[in-house]
Order: structure tokens, then C-alpha cells, then sequence
């Protein structure tokens, strides 16, 4: 694997983790081996959207463990809906970057 694609993969994880320390590294090392802004901004865009869906799923599983019923879908884990992660993919300019 390239050094941009893994670079790009830890930008994108760093996001998910919320891992300042990690962010600020991976991005400073992406753009040291050229990578461009605009694939930074778009992989910090996958961040979010990962992360969202984690942060719903942890939602609900705490709603579980306080007794509250949840609905135990097996829904997109990228996002709130499935819908929400079509129109994402399709965006032609998803990290707002252009």
C-alpha cells in the first residue's frame, strides 16, 4: 500500500477515534508526502460520517443497558440512514473542499 493511501487511512481514523494527537500527525505526515488538501478534507469527511454512525450505535446500546427497548436493526453503520450515506457517496464534492 502507498504511503497517501496509508497516510489517508490514518486521517480518516484519527477523525473516527477523536484522537487529536493522532489527527495532527497523520495529516502533518500526509501533506510531508504531497498529499492534497482537498484528499485530507475528503478523508476527514469519511471520518465523520464512520464515526456518526458509531456514535448511534453506542446510543443505543446504552439505551439497552438502562433498560429503554431499541429497535435492533442492523442499519448502515456509516450513518444515521442509508439514504444519508447514498447522498454522501454521490455528493461530487463531499469534504465542501472546491
Amino acid at each position: 500500500m502507498e504511503d497517501k493511501v496509508k497516510l489517508l487511512i490514518a486521517v480518516g481514523a484519527a477523525v473516527t477515534a477523536n484522537c487529536q494527537p493522532c489527527l495532527k500527525t497523520a495529516v502533518s505526515q500526509a501533506q510531508l508526502v504531497g498529499v492534497e488538501k482537498k484528499e485530507i478534507l475528503e478523508a476527514i469527511a469519511i471520518g465523520r460520517v464512520v464515526r456518526k454512525g458509531a456514535f448511534g450505535k453506542m446510543d443505543k446500546f446504552a439505551s439497552t443497558l438502562t433498560g429503554k427497548d431499541v429497535d435492533s436493526s442492523d442499519e448502515c453503520p456509516f450513518g444515521s440512514t442509508e439514504e444519508e450515506v447514498k447522498e454522501w457517496v454521490e455528493q461530487d464534492d463531499q469534504c465542501g473542499c472546491s
